[in-house]
């Protein structure tokens, strides 16, 4: 677990090859067809030699959900222990992680009227105005929502308006155990500057890697913009540029920017969580510390059975 650009797929690869464990992806991008360079997938070479699953399973125009995640993700663990191996997620997806080990709550069906009434009120005040509101009514889920992620604030909204009761709220009365002993890693950079150095750099790879020319293929298809996929971090950014509304300096500047707050979302989700064991991943040698880690704990475990 970790943000954007602190190299969890690297270390995932390390760790598979010193032990057996089954890679299952929890990236709500790289479930997606077509969108390789933009959500940082491994690259053809590294999925030959490090299978990962729930990658490329969607096409960007195919809707995908956190239950659906939880569902597939389950009956993957159950696989691989039936293999005798440990799997291993990997990601910065965190809802997915939540949703996988808690569940997800019992939240009212969608409301036509209730949600007429946001969309008008949206349009009269900007979503930004919403997003405030949410802000004062469910600070948690403010602060985990994008500002920009129009289809989260609506519903987060749409739920509270329907039952009275917060997106947060909810989740709380939500708490399905997993049947599994859990052993959480998480890895950033302690210096959030390296980590924002990092970002920049991987940007500018991408671009040199064909970014723009694979927003370019996936606007070919005629896809609308306001699906999911379309939404993600960069995604936007670029089609943004590629429909003339910003210039390419502005876009690199909003890809950056944009990226830099899914990071800090990503960071407040795991500093939330007292379960997260967190390593340096600028410190020399972190994979070895994380290995011997692992070593450690799966003995204790194992010596507690």
């Amino acid at each position: 677990m970790g943000p954007t650009a602190a190299g969890k797929t690297g270390l995932a690869m390390q760790i598979a090859d010193r032990m057996p464990v089954g890679l299952i992806s929890v990236d709500s991008g790289q479930i997606y067809r077509g969108m390789d360079i933009g959500t940082a997938k491994p690259d053809a070479e590294e999925l030959e030699n490090y299978p990962h699953d729930l990658i490329d399973i969607l096409d960007p125009s195919e809707p995908y959900s956190a239950d659906e995640f939880r569902q597939q993700a389950l009956r993957l663990m159950d696989k691989y222990r039936a293999q005798q191996k440990t799997p291993l997620l990997v990601g910065g997806t965190m809802f997915y992680f939540r949703a996988l080990q808690y569940g997800l709550p019992d939240l009212p069906a969608a409301d036509q009227t209730v949600r007429e009434k946001l969309l008008a009120e949206a349009a009269a005040h900007g979503w930004q105005s919403l997003h405030e509101r949410l802000a004062e009514l469910d600070p948690g889920s403010a602060e985990r929502i994008n500002p920009n992620d129009r289809q989260r604030i609506q519903r987060a909204l749409e739920i509270y308006e329907i039952s009275g009761v917060t997106p947060s709220r909810h989740a709380q009365n939500t708490v399905r155990e997993l049947p599994w002993n859990i052993l959480k890693i998480g890895i950033w950079p302690a210096e959030r500057a390296l980590l924002h150095q990092h970002i920049e750099q991987r940007l500018e790879v991408m671009f040199e890697l064909g970014f723009i020319e694979e927003v370019q293929a996936l606007r070919a298809q005629a896809l609308d913009s306001k699906l999911p996929a379309m939404r993600a971090v960069g995604y936007r950014q670029v089609l943004e540029y590629l429909d003339g509304e910003v210039s390419y300096e502005e876009m690199r500047r909003r890809c950056i920017y944009s990226t830099r707050q899914l990071a800090k979302r990503q960071l407040t989700w795991l500093r939330n969580d007292p379960e997260v064991v967190w390593f340096d991943s600028m410190v020399e040698d972190f994979e070895e510390k994380v290995l011997e880690f692992i070593a450690k704990t799966s003995s204790v475990q194992e010596s507690a059975q």
